[in-house]
């Protein structure tokens, strides 16, 4: 069941945001200019328990899944599992997602809006899908950004359309990019407690 952000105060009812396959491009696209960047991809990323090159991997392998849990239905039928090649130097994991950003793009610009998808918070439509993709690249972009001292300037657009789709109670009077990380529980609004648990309103 999806919950809402604890502690986001009551708001007027926001219409289902449209995030779309070019949302996710959008999203990947800057994502991908500061990754890139970074100078030591070993470097700890406390908030996930892994260091950069995992964060990138771990949203990587979201954009992946998604896809992959859009084409599949409702019903969880995965057969097997994604793993990570040992192998890989970082600069193939930063390839890896910006290539799956785009597979699961035109899986979206693909999709017909009625189709519903698996996810275990409930049966997102390609809308929901689209957001989902897009809060995990921003928010772990923004967890690389604060580690490593980049600034961070996530789209302004299109972190509003994740917010009104996957956080239709979280406040509207902050900066939308700040809300988003006060919604996942990494940083403080005044004057509301920070969420200790949440979840994606992403079920059409």
């Amino acid at each position: 069941m999806s919950r809402v952000a604890d502690g986001a105060a009551a708001v007027a009812p926001v219409p289902v945001a449209d995030v779309t396959g070019d949302d996710v491009r959008a999203a990947v696209d800057e994502a991908v200019a500061l990754l890139a960047r970074v100078p030591d991809p070993t470097a700890a990323v406390p908030v996930m328990g892994t260091d950069v090159a995992g964060v990138v991997w771990h949203t990587g392998e979201c954009l992946h899944w998604y896809g992959h849990d859009l084409l599949m239905g409702r019903v969880d039928l995965t057969a097997g599992r994604y793993e990570r090649d040992p192998a890989a130097g970082y600069g193939r994991l930063v390839t890896g997602l910006s290539t799956w950003g785009e597979v699961l793009a035109r899986v979206l610009d693909a999709a017909d809006p009625g189709e519903r998808g698996f996810h275990p918070w409930g049966a997102p439509d390609p809308a929901g899908f689209a957001a989902m993709a897009c809060a995990e690249v921003l928010v772990h972009t923004g967890d690389v950004a604060e580690v490593v001292g980049a600034r961070w300037a996530p789209p302004s657009d299109v972190v509003e359309a994740v917010l009104a789709r996957l956080f239709p109670q979280a406040p509207t009077d902050a900066d939308p990019a700040t809300t988003l990380r006060w919604a996942t529980g990494r940083a403080d609004l005044p004057g509301r407690p920070r969420p200790t648990s949440w979840s994606y309103a992403a079920a059409a």
